[in-house]
């Protein structure tokens, strides 16, 4: 049985800080596939489109039939663990780091057998089921867990090497005026978080969510205003060693196409909080980050950007708020490979429309508040890079990888 996690001890500044390691990272553009479907938490395989094998590892042809059609398809996860080995001395710097290591090979019921890393809490001979997550490389790995939760599970040393739990560490929450503030610090306190770091622009000006956040404990109110390099820096300065996940909630929205709107105001705003501001709160918090990367149990471990699920096909009733949207998305992948030598995660949680003012006129669903807090936390507790959160989202996401140019026809193309 797992031991359950302890609250890590107070730091001692004399001591060497641990540097980050990884483990190997060179992957096949074969194995790639693995990794892709790791991102976002779900177990694939290749089947063989011709003979139906299921194949382990991945390759290029069939090992049947010698097909190349060889699809990645959702897979039965359960097996059986039928050998077990303890790693206790490793010439890799990352296992070294982190031994004893478990690994094993599992039968799946799908038919191969892998090799994989095992869990704590299973014995040779037993059921389990394997799950496909990142590792610090940011590639794709399998490990066995009991099939059936155990206490304390999450908390197993491996598991938590391929998760971001929000356990013991200290979260920064970067926009306290947004409806989903209290949500998101509510959920995480639950989820065992430390200390909560809650950003707010302008705290001479009053708004409905203050009362929720300055009631709750373990949370704290600071300056931050992300379209304000200088608040930006000087709060790095005073949290940067101390933020292991960093939420970016900060976001700026107006309905309206390009041409009802006659000028560009609203535009300049949505790119300086949407895409600026992600690249201020980069540069100021993203470097230090890196560094934690091994600093204990409290290591720095990810960075969650909330999105509009319209980065990826633009909505014309919210032309420029997509755009700033899709330009956040595609710098959140400059931030990644920046990120990656440090083994910090990069999640980006992808939303419709949400619950509040500036979305009254769409019908719904509508994404509330605590529906995002708990996208969020799912996530960060499944080590994920791409998070769909609500019906909308995850529609749009599945006809987008079916057909770009046909879902941009529809989101475009005038009524129906």
């Amino acid at each position: 049985m797992t031991d359950p996690l302890s609250p890590p001890p107070k730091k001692n500044p004399q001591k060497a800080q641990r540097v980050p390691t990884l483990p190997p990272g060179i992957r096949s553009r074969a194995a790639m596939g693995l990794t892709a479907a790791a991102a976002e938490g779900r177990f694939m395989l290749q089947h063989c489109a011709e003979c139906g094998t299921v194949q382990y590892p991945p390759r290029d042809a069939c090992c049947s039939c010698l097909s190349t059609k060889l699809p990645w398809r959702d897979t039965d996860p359960s097996g059986e663990l039928i050998a077990v080995t303890v790693v206790r001395a490793s010439p890799n710097l990352y296992f070294r780091d982190r031994t004893p290591w478990r690994t094993g090979t599992v039968r799946l019921a799908a038919g191969p057998s892998v090799v994989c890393h095992v869990h704590g809490d299973c014995e040779k001979g037993a059921e389990v089921r394997l799950i496909n997550r990142l590792d610090r490389a940011g590639q794709g790995v399998l490990m066995a867990l009991p099939k059936e939760g155990t206490p304390n599970m999450a908390d197993d040393p491996e598991l938590r090497e391929l998760t971001a739990d929000p356990k013991h560490r200290r979260v920064l929450i970067t926009d306290a005026r947004q409806d989903n503030a209290p949500a998101l610090a509510r959920a995480l306190l639950d989820a065992g978080a430390a200390q909560v770091f809650v950003g707010e622009a302008e705290g001479w000006r009053p708004y409905p969510q203050r009362a929720k956040l300055a009631a709750m404990e373990h949370v704290t109110l600071l300056p931050l205003d992300v379209t304000d390099t200088t608040s930006v820096k000087e709060l790095a300065g005073e949290i940067g060693g101390k933020t292991d996940i960093l939420i970016n909630n900060a976001r700026f929205v107006r309905p309206g196409g390009l041409f009802e709107r006659g000028d560009t105001t609203f535009a300049r705003e949505e790119m300086e909080v949407n895409y600026l501001g992600l690249m201020r709160l980069a540069q100021a918090f993203g470097p230090a980050m890196r560094s934690r990367g091994a600093d204990g149990v409290n290591n720095a471990v990810a960075w969650v950007n909330l999105l509009s699920v319209h980065a990826l096909s633009n909505d014309p009733a919210y032309g420029s708020f997509a755009a700033s949207n899709a330009a956040a998305l595609s710098l959140s992948q400059a931030l990644r490979a920046e990120l990656r030598p440090g083994g910090v995660r990069v999640m980006n949680v992808f939303s419709g429309p949400t619950e509040d003012d500036w979305h009254q006129a769409v019908p719904p669903p509508k994404v509330t508040p605590n529906a995002v807090a708990r996208a969020v936390v799912a996530g960060l507790r499944d080590g994920l890079e791409e998070v769909w959160c609500g019906d909308v989202a995850r529609d749009l996401v599945e006809r987008w990888r079916q057909n770009p140019k046909v879902l941009e026809r529809e989101l475009t193309g005038g009524e129906g």
